[in-house]
């Protein structure tokens, strides 16, 4: 067995015995969370009132668990993505754009309820290519140019912001037709009658589907497949994956592409499912506490989604908070996922242990 192996071993038996710790911890933060919720409220939160939390808690967990797996895809493959949110931020605004335009061009000849169902899809499709379109940027100057990815990712995310301001002032700040509107809830026939479960899980608009299938398909892929097998080893040890023939470029190249295009669909979200119009900045830093989630994960996408979940969480019992408590200031429920964030990551982050060759340029030798 090569070094190699024993190393990648080790720390996948590290990730697994850290699952399960992850699950716990975050099964507690949950329980905590709710009993503090009920307790500021008053015990006035009954089932119906928790069921509707935890279903706004899926719902808002959506872009921060996009934006964690892309962040997982990217640094198990040895590449830092901080560009999560940039990459995001221009989803939105294509996915918004093309919604919005397809609709007009194709509505005459479908039919508004066709048109509106065609012209959601080829949103999300045209808001995960333009995120592949940064990702590729970022690969190219941090892979293939060896430069500092930090600043690689943040250049990204100014990039996106002046690209996405821009377009808003020009083309979609005023003087547009309506649109189709967002997505409507899609409800799982059978399973969304399951009691508790069903409301929570199986009444939820498509692009949440995706997440969690997207969450089950890159554990699949990064612990049971080769192509997980050999992205592992790069992010461990691209040298020694090298010397065994696996093309470290290839590897990290297809990660963060595909990182990208799952940032891509948790930035789709935010214009095709949350609210139908875009502004700027409306990203709200959801990038970076996905990054959180990640890092809360231990680089593991069940764990990450946990994380995305109880950041989740705080943000929606900020309207619980406001519907039973107008006495409390807007503005300290609404500290709530920015503090869970810095807690989190106070008790996690000296013990977290990213892949070896994490935000490490390669060059062959």
């Amino acid at each position: 067995m090569t070094a190699t192996t024993k190393t990648l071993a080790r720390r996948t038996a590290a990730s697994r015995s850290g699952s399960w710790a992850t699950v716990l911890i975050s099964a507690f933060g949950l329980a905590a969370a709710w009993w503090l919720l009920n307790l500021v409220i008053g015990g006035k939160c009954d089932g119906a009132c928790v069921v509707g939390t935890l279903a706004q808690m899926l719902r808002v967990a959506t872009p921060i668990a996009f934006a964690a797996f892309c962040g997982v895809v990217c640094e198990r493959a040895g590449v830092v993505d901080i560009g999560i949110e940039g990459k995001m931020l221009m989803a939105a605004m294509t996915a918004y754009a093309v919604n919005l335009f397809a609709f007009q061009i194709l509505k005459d000849g479908l039919g508004p309820e066709a048109a509106g169902n065609l012209s959601r899809w080829l949103a999300v499709l045209a808001g995960a290519l333009s995120a592949l379109i940064l990702a590729a940027l970022h690969a190219v100057v941090s892979i293939r140019f060896r430069a500092d990815q930090i600043i690689s990712g943040t250049v990204i995310n100014i990039l996106a912001i002046g690209v996405t301001g821009y377009f808003y002032r020009q083309f979609l700040a005023e003087n547009l037709p309506a649109g189709p509107g967002t997505f409507p809830i899609a409800t799982v026939p059978l399973l969304s009658q399951i009691p508790v479960i069903g409301p929570i899980i199986f009444q939820q608009k498509p692009l949440t589907y995706i997440m969690l299938l997207t969450a089950c398909a890159i554990q699949l892929v990064l612990f049971s497949t080769r192509w997980g097998l050999r992205t592992r080893a790069v992010g461990e040890h691209p040298r020694a994956a090298d010397t065994l023939g696996i093309n470290v470029f290839r590897v990290r190249y297809v990660n963060v592409l595909t990182g990208g295009l799952i940032a891509g669909l948790g930035g789709a979200w935010f214009t095709l499912e949350a609210v139908d119009v875009f502004n700027p900045l409306m990203t709200n830093g959801l990038g970076f506490i996905g990054l959180a989630a990640m890092i809360f994960g231990k680089w593991n996408p069940f764990g990450a989604l946990l994380g995305a979940l109880i950041f989740g969480l705080g943000n929606s019992v900020t309207a619980t908070i406001s519907i039973f408590r107008p006495d409390i200031p807007s503005q300290i429920p609404q500290m709530l996922p920015y503090l869970l964030t810095i807690i989190v990551l106070t008790g996690v982050v000296g013990r977290a242990v990213p892949p070896a060759a994490d935000g490490q340029p390669y060059e062959k030798g």
